[in-house]
């Protein structure tokens, strides 16, 4: 078993049609927000917001699967992340969603999955911070997958890019 290539690029999340799975940046009910969320919901079309409240509510560092709808991936991984400042433990439960999320994604044979940066957006966490972070715990979590060839982390901007170097 060869472990996962971590990658980070900037673009689109609901325009990675070569990855099987996307990871929504959820909030614990499951619904349609801002942001990421909005996003992957205005993309899916409202089936996934009708299949993906009947799942919540999630806690925090808890990920779900829906089908993707309208989007060109097969899956979307709707994963709570911490708000910072706020939840107990940033730093813990980040890692804890994205470990769900590619426990998750392996467990439906998926290749290639794309991630957004988790919690950085309305929930305040630091990108300095979060990036590193993501990136430290997608990679340990390389040798652990079966299946993920590919974790690639979609930014909104070249200064959000240099975090996760």
């Amino acid at each position: 078993m060869k472990p996962a290539l971590v990658t980070a690029v900037v673009g689109d999340i609901v325009n990675q049609p070569d990855c099987e799975a996307i990871v929504n940046a959820a909030n614990p009910r499951l619904l349609a927000g801002g942001g990421v969320c909005g996003a992957i919901h205005r993309a899916a079309g409202p089936e996934l917001e009708a299949c993906a409240v009947k799942l919540g509510p999630i806690a925090v560092g808890d990920a779900v699967v829906t089908p993707g709808f309208r989007l060109p991936n097969r899956w979307v991984i709707h994963a709570v992340g911490p708000r910072h400042g706020l939840d107990p433990d940033p730093p813990a439960l980040l890692a804890r969603a994205v470990e769900n999320c590619l426990r998750l994604a392996d467990e439906r044979g998926v290749t290639r999955i794309a991630l957004p940066a988790i919690s950085t957006g309305i929930y305040g966490y630091p990108i300095e911070e979060a990036g590193p972070l993501l990136m430290a715990t997608a990679r340990a979590m390389t040798g652990k997958l079966a299946h993920v060839e590919e974790i690639r982390f979609v930014l909104f901007s070249a200064d959000a890019l240099r975090w996760f170097a």
